[in-house]
């Protein structure tokens, strides 16, 4: 037993000395800690009530699907990595995000692009004991794919390209028999206007991972192809009492965004729209309403253990006019059906309740992180794995981050391990999270040192603590709220010889505006809007954003001191999904760059 023993620490000792020899070295990199968010909402839910959104902040697209008395719910992240965010409920509203599909490099066969690339609308289904998410890499030759796992928690498998299935949003329908079927939203034979779209149908096979047989155009231009109808996408297939049902979202996925509802009596068509279409919309409200939701669609059905029906989808709350910095935002409504059996999930004319009775469903526990309401935390960096609301600007090709806890640290592969799973225990400080100054800047196109999470409130505030490490120099590291290459703020703090110099307020030259967004990195330096001095041996500043709906404010603390503001009051519409295009949300988080001192110039000013 004694020798068995011995034999086993010496090959602990004997991995915890490869473990250390592998880390990389963060002595000459950022050092962060005590990140902490904090976010109000003005709508409070009564006893029995739930909030929506109940996923608040950028989580578009969702998809949701049932098995037994669980329910699992992805959406799309675009260009973030890892991507395609998973969560787990048992009530509806509670939800725990248990991880993220895309969590390896070699599943995301993409490198650099514009932020609006990358994954679009997924769909989540379970047949036979697996779990299937179909998705579009958009920007990559990969196109359409799906991933599958037995545990939705992961590992999911590589991507399988649907070879011959174009467009995007591909969706699985499996039928009574069995039989898999693939759709998606793709281009018709011959467009008769500008954005017309097919959604097309083809069987798929699931043991020879590839789709079969005929090809069939279920929808042509949604539901009146005289009106020039555009982007009918995001569609799913369900059958229902015997009839099959097809839904789509129509008109783009800003305000003229709707949810239509088809039926047939045949898989494969014909189609009929209902003559009471769209089934939801925000549209043609009044612009003065209370708490407004718009954009409302891309939905997708679920039904309960108990027979009840209801319906997840994307929408936004703006704090003013059109302007909404938390992005896409997932919500949920009840699903009533007709007497002839057409399903609505909202009548016309009607805005979307924030506050909704509850589903006759066993209460879940709630999440350590709230998804929705008022959400607090503060991120210590003191364990082994960073939570998986944690992700990037695009694939990483380096290893250049590593979170710290007592004794222990964490630093994650980003090539062909997971970047939530492979940790290696090795001697560090105490909750830190260290960022490697790189020369990859926001502006451009490239993987920045810069670790985010979702603006979840039009109402919040977010901070945390950088210290310069003694043998750090030529570095810039601080916080940035971030929308895409072109719209963005940064809070940078110079690094010289272990000491915090200057601190200043920097932002794009250049926020170039096109239908998705950005489209890549600008070579134009960004420009400075502020800049101080800090006290000479200065080795640590607190740093904080302040988002009070139209106006964004930054601050910084050094010792004991009270926050300054640092330059004057920004426009939180600078920031918007309206002024900088594209398909996401704010995020908020910590960068490190090498220092580009003789290539940004001091012009301070807007």
């Amino acid at each position: 037993m004694l020798k068995a023993a011995l034999a086993a620490a010496a090959l602990v000792l004997v991995a915890l000395a490869i473990n250390a020899a592998d880390a990389p070295d963060t002595s000459t990199w950022a050092q962060f800690s005590s990140f902490s968010y904090n976010g109000k909402t003005a709508s409070t839910p009564k006893p029995g009530e739930y909030l929506n959104p109940i996923i608040a902040g950028f989580h578009p697209d969702p998809s949701i699907c049932r098995v037994g008395e669980d329910y699992y719910l992805v959406n799309s992240a675009f260009n973030y990595f890892p991507g395609l965010p998973i969560w787990h409920s048992k009530d509806l509203v509670n939800w725990t995000q248990i991880g993220n599909v895309l969590d390896r490099p070699s599943q995301f066969p993409m490198r650099g692009g514009a932020m609006q690339n990358g994954t679009y609308a997924p769909t989540i289904r379970y047949h036979k004991g697996a779990f299937y998410v179909v998705n579009t890499l958009v920007g990559s030759s990969l196109g359409n794919y799906y991933v599958t796992a037995t545990d939705p928690k992961g590992p999911w498998s590589e991507p399988i390209k649907l070879q011959g299935i174009g467009g995007i949003d591909p969706d699985f329908f499996i039928d009574d028999d069995g039989k898999c079927y693939v759709t998606s939203c793709d281009d018709p034979a011959q467009a008769q206007y500008n954005c017309h779209r097919a959604i097309k149908l083809q069987e798929m096979d699931l043991e020879q991972k590839k789709p079969v047989g005929e090809k069939t155009v279920i929808i042509n231009g949604d539901t009146d192809i005289s009106k020039r109808p555009v982007w009918c996408e995001g569609p799913h297939i369900y059958k229902i009492n015997g009839k099959y049902y097809a839904m789509c979202a129509q008109g783009g996925t800003s305000t003229a965004h709707t949810e239509v509802i088809f039926k047939s009596d045949s898989l494969r068509g014909p189609y009929v729209p209902w003559d009471k279409n769209p089934i939801l919309t925000q549209m043609n409200l009044p612009n003065d309403r209370q708490n407004p939701v718009t954009c409302t669609g891309h939905a997708d059905l679920v039904q309960t253990q108990n027979g009840d029906w209801y319906a997840v989808f994307l929408g936004c709350q703006p704090y003013q006019g059109t302007f909404f910095n938390t992005g896409r935002e997932t919500f949920m409504l009840p699903v009533t059906w007709t007497a002839d059996g057409w399903p609505v999930i909202l009548p016309p004319q009607t805005p979307v309740p924030l506050t909704v009775k509850k589903p006759n469903l066993p209460a879940d526990k709630p999440a350590a992180v709230p998804t929705t309401g008022n959400i607090a935390y503060t991120e210590n960096f003191d364990s082994d794995t960073l939570a998986p609301r944690w992700t990037g600007v695009r694939v990483p090709t380096s290893k250049w981050y590593a979170a710290s806890k007592t004794s222990k640290a964490i630093f994650l592969s980003p090539r062909a391990a997971q970047l939530s799973r492979e940790a290696r225990n090795v001697s560090y400080g105490k909750g830190a999270l260290f960022l490697e100054p790189r020369a990859d800047l926001l502006s451009g196109s490239g993987n920045p040192s810069f670790l985010v999470v979702r603006q979840q409130n039009n109402d919040f505030t977010c901070g945390v603590t950088l210290t310069a490490q003694p043998q750090i120099t030529n570095c810039v590291a601080g916080l940035a709220a971030f929308q895409n290459e072109g719209h963005y703020y940064a809070i940078d703090v110079k690094i010289q010889s272990g000491r915090l110099t200057e601190i200043s307020l920097e932002q794009p030259a250049a926020g170039g505006r096109g239908f998705g967004g950005r489209r890549g990195g600008s070579a134009t330096p960004p420009r400075i809007l502020a800049t101080e001095k800090l006290p000479d041996g200065l080795a640590s500043v607190e740093l904080k954003f302040e988002g009070a709906g139209p106006v964004t404010k930054c601050f910084y603390k050094n010792g004991s001191g009270d926050f300054k503001q640092l330059g004057g009051d920004l426009q939180s519409s600078f920031l918007s999904t309206d002024t900088a295009g594209g398909f996401q949300g704010v995020t908020l988080g910590m960068f490190a760059r090498l220092d580009p001192t003789n290539s940004i110039p001091q012009n301070v000013g807007q």
